[in-house]
């Protein structure tokens, strides 16, 4: 049985400060992937998949509250501990509210930073229900592969790395393959109860998932029309895989075997 190690994510202005947690934690067993700026740190928090967070929110690139608002905004569930030279109480109460975990004030002891994460993920069962795991989460449909653990879509042409949101939001469709999900069940698994009102955003991410499934019949694709809004195929042609939109009622993922 192959073990693996819990994946952070830490975001540290000093250089120092940063390389120490990092080097506790790597002995501690974690795998740490380090960041010095909140951009880069966001890029790679929207990209990849991380057990749990380490942000200081005093930077200099960024407001580090407006980044722990983005982290918890992309990852509801993730656990995010906060860093701050900031120790006011009106400071720790804004990063609570923000949705941290736990507040950190420098200076601070490592180990007792260690100790805390490690109470966190027990809290949250990521150590029992992540720690040991044989494979990743695979999900095949058509000519296509869902690696959901890797956030990757995988076709024989090509291989895609999905965000955090758009790889959800294609596991809840194939979860109902072939059956219509409300648009009301997608905004309240996929986006948080702040962001239900922009709809919107979830037919972006719609036509963002349809694009990606049409390499499996690209060539079968007409020429665009002026004002044309809907990929229309060849006559007679039916795709695989296609994404289905309801009209005023919800999405459906059809796969046709």
């Amino acid at each position: 049985m192959k073990l693996k190690k819990e994946k952070i994510l830490l975001v540290d202005n000093s250089d120092n400060l940063r390389r120490v947690i990092k080097d506790y934690l790597e002995l501690s067993e974690f795998n740490v992937v380090d960041f010095k700026n909140g951009i880069d740190a966001d890029n790679n928090f929207q990209q990849g998949s991380f057990d749990i967070c380490i942000i200081d929110v005093v930077m200099n690139d960024c407001d580090g509250f407006e980044l722990l608002q983005t982290f918890r905004k992309v990852d509801k569930n993730v656990p995010i501990i906060v860093l701050s030279s900031l120790s006011s109480k009106e400071d720790r109460i804004r990063c609570f509210n923000l949705g941290c975990d736990d507040y950190v004030t420098k200076p601070f002891s490592i180990e007792e930073l260690c100790l805390r994460v490690n109470a966190i993920l027990r809290r949250c069962n990521i150590n029992q229900s992540r720690k040991y795991q044989t494979e990743d989460e695979l999900v095949r449909f058509g000519n296509f592969t869902l690696n959901y653990t890797e956030l990757s879509l995988i076709h024989p042409k090509e291989t895609r790395i999905l965000t955090r949101k758009e790889c959800e939001l294609l596991k809840l469709l194939l979860d109902h393959k072939n059956k219509l999900v409300p648009r009301e069940i997608i905004l309240r698994e996929i986006w948080t109860d702040e962001e239900n009102a922009s709809s919107r955003s979830m037919d972006v991410f719609m036509t963002k998932l349809r694009s990606y499934l049409i390499v499996d019949a690209e060539e079968f694709i007409l020429p665009k029309q002026p004002k044309q809004r809907k990929v229309k195929y060849q006559k007679g042609f039916v795709p695989q895989v296609e994404i289905r939109n309801i009209h005023g009622t919800g999405f459906m993922i059809q796969v046709r075997e």
